[in-house]
C-alpha cells in the first residue's frame, strides 16, 4: 500500500496546487453568502432555505470536481508522459489507478470540510446558535461525500478505455441515470411487456442509485437521519466502488500504452 498513498499524496499536492478548486469552493461560499440573503427574505423559513441552499452548493461544486478532475486523472498522466516513467517503476496499474481515486478523495474531503464550515458560518450568523438538530448537516455532508466518491471512481472507470470527453458525457450519463433509478424499479407501463419491464428493473439495479445518499429535505427541515439509512448508504458506497474500480483496474491493466 506504501505506492498507492505515494500516488495519493502526490495527486492531493497536484489537486490542492489547482487554481480551479480554489475557485469552485470560492463560488460555493458565495452561493452560502447568497442563501443567508434569501433567507432572511424568507420570514420563518430561513433555517432551512440556508441549508438547503448550502447542501446543494457542496453537492453541485463535488460533482463538477469529481467528474472533471476525475476523468483528467489518468489522461493528464498521459498527456505528460509521466504516467510511463512512473509505471516504470515497481507501481502496479492498480496501485496507480487506486492511488489516484484516494488523492482525489482527500482533496474532496477537504474541500467539503471547507464548505461545511461555511455553511455553519452561515446559519450562525443568522441564528447566533447552533443547535442539536444542525449535527444532521454533518450527515448530510458524509453522505454526498460518499455520492462524491461513487463518482470520481465511475469517472475513474470511463477515462480507463475512452476520451476525457466522452468519459464527461458518460459519468454524468450514468449520473443522471443513477438519479432515477429508484423510479425505473417502481414504473408501470401498461405499454411494455414483461420483457421489456424485466429489462428495465435490471438496468436500475445496475445503475449506482444516487437517491440513496439524499437526505437534504429531511436535514433542512431539522429531522433526524435513520442509523441504518447512514449504515446502508454506507455499506451500498463500498461495495459499488469497489465494483467499479475493480472493473477500472483490469480494463487498465489490459490497456495498450504504447
Amino acid at each position: 500500500m506504501k505506492n498507492v498513498w505515494t500516488v495519493a499524496a502526490n495527486t492531493f499536492r497536484e489537486a490542492v496546487r489547482d487554481r480551479v478548486l480554489y475557485n469552485l469552493v470560492f463560488f460555493a461560499l458565495l452561493m452560502m453568502g447568497a442563501a443567508i440573503l434569501v433567507g432572511q427574505i424568507s420570514i420563518g423559513i430561513e433555517e432551512s432555505v440556508i441549508v438547503s441552499l448550502g447542501l446543494t452548493a457542496i453537492s453541485v461544486i463535488g460533482l463538477f470536481i469529481a467528474v472533471f478532475i476525475g476523468v483528467g486523472l489518468v489522461s493528464k498522466e498521459m498527456d505528460k508522459r509521466t504516467l510511463y516513467a512512473l509505471l516504470a517503476k515497481p507501481v502496479e496499474r492498480w496501485e496507480f489507478l487506486l492511488g489516484k481515486f484516494c488523492g482525489l478523495v482527500m482533496t474532496l474531503t477537504v474541500n467539503t470540510a471547507a464548505m461545511a464550515v461555511g455553511l455553519y458560518l452561515a446559519l450562525w450568523t443568522v441564528k447566533h446558535t447552533l443547535e442539536k438538530s444542525d449535527a444532521w448537516i454533518l450527515v448530510a455532508v458524509y453522505l454526498i461525500l460518499l455520492k462524491l466518491a461513487l463518482i470520481v471512481a465511475l469517472a475513474l472507470l470511463f477515462s480507463c478505455f475512452t476520451t476525457s470527453f466522452l468519459a464527461i458525457l458518460f459519468t454524468a450519463g450514468i449520473y443522471v441515470a443513477g438519479l432515477f433509478a429508484g423510479d425505473l424499479r417502481a414504473i408501470k407501463a401498461v405499454d411494455l411487456s414483461a420483457g421489456a419491464m424485466n429489462l428495465m428493473k435490471g438496468v436500475s439495479y445496475l445503475l449506482p442509485n444516487f437517491e440513496n445518499f439524499n437526505v437534504m429535505g429531511a436535514v433542512a427541515h431539522g429531522r433526524a437521519v435513520p442509523e441504518a439509512l447512514v449504515a446502508q448508504a454506507t455499506l451500498y458506497a463500498v461495495v459499488y466502488g469497489a465494483v467499479v474500480l475493480a472493473a477500472a483496474a483490469a480494463i487498465f491493466s489490459r490497456r495498450n500504452l504504447k
